[in-house]
């Protein structure tokens, strides 16, 4: 049993001055200092703030072996950066890298307090077992917490990719979960959707939407219809379904979203790095649609996008008001929420049964901070400089005074020779495509 003491607490229920926190793998205890008077090991939190791990909502952790890479190429559209950057990769992603890149990702999540993620993985050299790799790197090695599930697309094995999903979410425990991955709907054959159909059971979905308007233009062009109306068409539109940028749906799509009770995951920082848009997130609170935060694999600072979408949405709505504090509450919550239904666990407050996933940042306030105006002073001061100096995750010490492990050197030496790897066969797959490494 250990103890969090002098804690400033800050969830997104309340803020506590001077508070104590007993935990071991959840929290037993929460009371002013003094009440105090446990026998245990003691961490002192003067002169911080303690909130609950964050939560990355969709990401790719395969993408951590793009950085640097040198792809000689001018893309025209999103279809250009797909096709010529991102699927060249991640076709020639393994088990090994698959397992390296987990581990690395995870230490860089830990460094910023991200302690639960949400992958969208994707190999095409190995697909079977990738998904066990990707725990034991994620949640195994690094001790986080992990929903994983496979990217089912007609430019893989889609046999495999359905029966890799499907095998890995009959495994499940406290630290990780199962959904049903696929790409996109114009990667997507209506012979492939069928297959799913027919096999997926109530498993939700975690798929690509209308990313692009090349998304919806394609799904028009083939099939007819809206990406959401296909997906509702073979039987796909799942409760508790991840549906990641919705950018470019309409507000029949959107209305299907919500009667299917699905989820939409907001990547702000990728969307305007591709230039597709923004997600239109008026429509989807009007229909009361569940929103929450994602980085689509775009480095591991969620803390990021929390700005990104703020700013952002405040910028495309062209109002001060368009995008409060309050609705940026309300988004990250719901990352909790859902977690803690997919894991059936409780995340994302600092309370008596909750698991003890927690963050120690340092933060000197140069005004008063009170219960009404806490998430403006972590929003505008913790957020905008961010650097926790503890994190925590089920009740484990994951990084103790900005140090995660002495074993960190070797691993990344490790990684680095595997990245290698990948990119020699991604120039062997494709001798044109890779020029020099940067």
């Amino acid at each position: 049993m250990k103890a969090l003491i002098n804690a400033n607490i800050f969830d997104l229920g309340s803020y506590k001055e001077n508070q104590y926190i007993l935990f071991n793998s959840e929290i037993l205890e929460v009371g002013p200092m003094s009440e105090f008077n446990e026998s245990c090991q003691v961490i002192d939190c003067s002169g911080c703030i303690v909130m609950p791990g964050l939560i990355n909502c969709h990401t790719h952790v395969y993408s951590t072996f793009a950085r640097g890479i040198n792809l000689s190429y001018k893309p025209k559209n999103f279809k250009d950066i797909l096709d010529k950057y991102w699927w060249k990769l991640d076709k020639a992603i393994n088990k090994k890298s698959t397992y390296y890149s987990g581990v690395i990702n995870s230490y860089e999540c830990i460094n910023n307090g991200v302690t639960t993620i949400i992958d969208h993985h994707a190999s095409g050299t190995d697909i079977t077992g990738t998904l066990d790799e990707l725990k034991k790197g994620v949640c195994g090695d690094s001790k986080i917490r992990g929903i994983f599930c496979f990217e089912t697309s007609d430019r893989f094995n889609t046999t495999l990719c359905i029966d890799e999903n499907i095998n890995f979410a009959l495994k499940r425990s406290e630290k990780f979960a199962g959904l049903f991955g696929m790409h996109a709907s114009m990667s997507l054959s209506d012979k492939t959707l069928g297959e799913i159909s027919k096999r997926i059971g109530d498993l939700p979905i975690h798929i690509h939407v209308a990313e692009s308007q090349e998304d919806e233009d394609d799904c028009f062009k083939k099939h007819g219809t809206t990406v959401i109306e296909r997906l509702f068409k073979f039987g796909l539109l799942k409760e508790n379904s991840i549906l990641a940028h919705c950018v470019h749906i309409n507000v029949v799509e959107a209305k299907m979203i919500r009667d299917a009770k699905a989820y939409v995951a907001m990547n702000p920082t990728s969307n305007m790095n591709n230039a597709v848009g923004m997600t239109n997130y008026k429509l989807l609170k009007d229909m009361n649609i569940p929103c929450f935060v994602g980085n689509d694999g775009l480095g591991t600072n969620i803390t990021r996008e929390y700005l990104n979408l703020f700013f952002g949405m405040r910028n495309n709505f062209k109002s001060p008001t368009g995008f409060t504090l309050e609705d940026l509450k309300v988004v990250i919550d719901n990352g909790y929420k859902y977690v803690s239904k997919i894991l059936k666990i409780n995340l994302g407050r600092i309370t008596k049964g909750y698991k003890a996933d927690m963050i120690i940042v340092p933060y000197n306030p140069p005004t008063n901070v009170n219960n009404d105006n806490a998430f403006a002073h972590v929003f505008y001061g913790v957020f905008d400089n961010f650097h926790p100096r503890e994190v925590y995750c089920d009740g484990n010490c994951l990084m103790k005074n900005y140090s995660t492990s002495e074993e960190i050197t070797d691993i990344y030496s490790k990684a680095r020779v595997e990245a290698d790897r990948l990119w020699e066969r991604v120039a062997k797959n494709d001798s044109d495509c890779l020029k020099g490494k940067s």
